[in-house]
């Protein structure tokens, strides 16, 4: 399935022409870059393409074999060089002329590209370097579009008669990735949030906005969607509104109860964001736009949407005394045993020798001593 998440990302033209043209316009004859969660490889490719001498390919999941086998067919195995690991936690050899990555998500900042582009600035890019994309503004309308409500109102249906409508108020808390269609939309967009990425910190975004409602319908809650600027003159969007948009979902921010609307009415959105965490908060109010009578005001977070459970949250008191448990203690045997002069097969040995009450059979032990070890070795 992760081979097939990057075929939707390469079939699609939009996306591929609009890095195409960024990457060509930004990377000179003998620049350095770095690629950054590369994928399949392709941006480090298309700046190979337009000159850079050397990529740093960094990617922390099994696509980085596919992208060395595509760079090795493609003849430049030896301009770049591939780094296994999140880039938060690998170094380079020298710093960069241009960041490049596609950490956009559907709202725009909740792939990490504020967080991942402010770590790189610091210890990798050069101080007169550029990054790919370079300003990212988030959008916001009201919509109608009751097919994706009905997720919200489906815990008060009674699923095999029984009542699960307590379970509502974590769906009403929830952003939903869906595919807005254009007719969906009540009103005009409004901008809500302009991040510069070449300066962006992870410190809360927030944003205020008013939109006035354009057509007679029901409003169910707020689409979000991104424009990025990726050089001069060169934006990429998944606006639903966009005949140019890339194949990229759309967030649905829904308020608790639907709301009639007529042509006039008004939607104030204070929308507040903490990007590292994927936190956001929306206050919806609605005005009728003859009277300024309220007809509606919403407060939502997905903070109140998460699956939070007595035991974790114990164990995370201030107070707390933690105690490792089995299994911990077999992770802290494998840690302990990585002295740089053990194999791998004397850690298996050792970890079965201790703690075979853990494992269903020597292979099993293996297994676990490979998850260790490729997440916290050398």
């Amino acid at each position: 399935m992760v081979v097939d998440e990057h075929r939707q990302y390469l079939r699609d033209p939009v996306r591929l022409e609009s890095f195409s043209r960024a990457i060509q316009a930004t990377v000179r004859p003998g620049s350095v870059v770095l690629d950054l969660a590369s994928g399949s490889g392709i941006l480090g490719l298309l700046a190979c393409r337009a000159g850079a001498a050397r990529v740093f390919s960094v990617e922390e999941g099994g696509m980085i074999e596919v992208a060395r086998q595509v760079a090795k067919d493609n003849g430049y195995a030896d301009r770049i060089t591939f780094i296994k690991g999140h880039s938060r936690h690998v170094t380079l050899p020298e710093r960069v002329d241009v960041v490049v990555a596609d950490q956009v998500g559907n709202f725009g900042f909740n792939a990490g590209v504020i967080e991942y582009f402010a770590d790189a600035r610091r210890r990798f890019l050069k101080p007169d370097g550029v990054t790919i994309p370079r300003r990212m503004d988030l959008w916001s309308g009201p919509v109608e579009c009751p097919e994706f409500f009905a997720q919200v109102d489906f815990w008060k249906s009674s699923p095999a008669g029984f009542d699960f409508s307590g379970v509502r108020h974590l769906a009403a808390n929830t952003g939903y990735q869906v595919d807005l269609a254009a007719s969906s939309a009540l009103g005009d967009p409004v901008p809500l949030v302009s991040i510069d990425l070449n300066d962006a910190t992870t410190a809360l975004l927030r944003g205020r906005t008013r939109a006035t409602i354009g057509r007679r319908g029901t409003l169910h809650g707020l689409g979000g969607w991104f424009d990025v600027e990726l050089s001069d003159g060169i934006q990429m969007t998944n606006s639903p509104l966009s005949p140019r948009r890339i194949d990229r979902r759309q967030v649905f921010l829904p308020i608790d109860q639907p709301v009639p609307v007529a042509v006039g009415d008004f939607v104030d959105v204070n929308v507040l964001i903490r990007p590292q965490d994927r936190l956001v908060n929306w206050v919806v109010e609605v005005l009728d736009g003859q009277t300024s009578a309220r007809k509606g005001r919403f407060r939502h977070s997905t903070w109140h949407g998460m699956l939070h459970n007595r035991e974790d949250l114990d164990r995370t008191r201030p107070d707390s005394v933690p105690r490792l448990n089995a299994r911990g203690e077999a992770r802290r045997t494998v840690v302990n045993l990585c002295d740089g002069i053990r194999t791998v097969r004397e850690l298996e040995d050792n970890v079965w020798e201790r703690h075979s009450d853990l494992f269903g059979s020597p292979a099993e032990a293996s297994e676990f001593v490979a998850e260790v070890i490729t997440r916290y070795a050398t």
